[in-house]
C-alpha cells in the first residue's frame, strides 16, 4: 500500500492514482470529509466547520433559491453533493446548482452523479473560510475542466463573493451572474455584510425587499 493511502495528507494537494484515491475515500476514517480529485492528485478536507463558515453557507444558499423562486428560475440545489468523472476528476462542492433546463437531470434515487453521463452542475459555490487560495487556484482549474458554468467563491475573512463565468475551460471574474439573471454579486456581498449584524431572517427580509423592487 502506497504512502498515500498509508498516511493520507488532509487540506493539501496529493499525488495519487485514481485507485488510490477511491481507495482512501472509501475508507471510513474520511466518510464525513469532502474529498476532490484532479491531474492526478487528491485533496482530502476534513471537518469540523465552523461557525461563519456555516452561516455564509446558509445565508448564500438562501439567497440563491430566493432569487429562482422570485424571479421564476427553474433550479434545484445540492449541498455538499459528490460528481465523478471516472479516473479523471472528483469535486465535493459546498453548494451546486442545476438551473435552468438542466434543472431537473438527475433523478432521485442518484448518489454520486456520474458525470460520464449526467451534465455537471450550473453552478458551483465554494465557501472559503481556510481554503482560499486553493478555492481560487486548483478548485478553480478543476471546475474549469469539469465545464460548469459559473462558479462563486465565498470569502468569509473579507466578506464578499468572487464569481467567475467559466467557457471553454477558462474563467473571467464577472459583477453579475450569467446564470442568474439580474443577480449583481454586490448585493450578495451587503446580504453578507449584513449578516455580521443581524439574523438571517433579517436578511432575507432585506433580500426579499431587493429582488422584488
Amino acid at each position: 500500500m502506497s504512502e498515500v493511502q498509508t498516511k493520507l495528507p488532509t487540506d493539501s494537494w496529493a499525488v495519487a492514482s485514481w485507485d488510490e484515491y477511491i481507495q482512501a475515500v472509501e475508507n471510513p476514517a474520511y466518510e464525513k470529509a469532502k474529498c476532490y480529485y484532479h491531474n492526478g492528485h487528491m485533496r482530502v478536507e476534513m471537518p469540523p466547520v465552523g461557525n461563519d463558515h456555516a452561516s455564509d453557507h446558509g445565508i448564500i444558499m438562501y439567497a440563491v433559491y430566493l432569487i429562482a423562486s422570485i424571479k421564476g428560475i427553474a433550479l434545484n440545489g445540492k449541498d455538499n453533493c459528490t460528481y465523478r468523472k471516472t479516473n479523471v476528476n472528483e469535486a465535493q462542492p459546498d453548494v451546486s446548482y442545476y438551473i435552468g433546463e438542466n434543472a431537473d437531470v438527475i433523478p432521485y434515487g442518484t448518489s454520486i452523479i456520474n458525470l460520464d453521463i449526467y451534465p455537471p452542475p450550473t453552478l458551483v459555490i465554494e465557501i472559503a473560510n481556510t481554503s482560499l487560495a486553493d478555492d481560487k487556484g486548483e478548485k478553480r482549474l478543476m471546475y474549469e475542466d469539469l465545464g460548469v458554468q459559473e462558479y462563486w467563491i465565498v470569502d468569509v475573512q473579507n466578506v464578499q463573493v468572487i464569481a467567475f463565468a467559466i467557457e471553454n475551460q477558462g474563467s473571467r471574474r464577472i459583477t453579475e451572474s450569467q446564470v442568474l439573471p439580474g443577480l449583481a454579486i454586490s448585493l450578495l456581498n451587503d446580504a453578507l455584510r449584513r449578516t455580521r449584524q443581524m439574523n438571517q431572517s433579517q436578511v432575507g427580509a432585506w433580500l426579499l425587499t431587493q429582488f422584488q423592487g
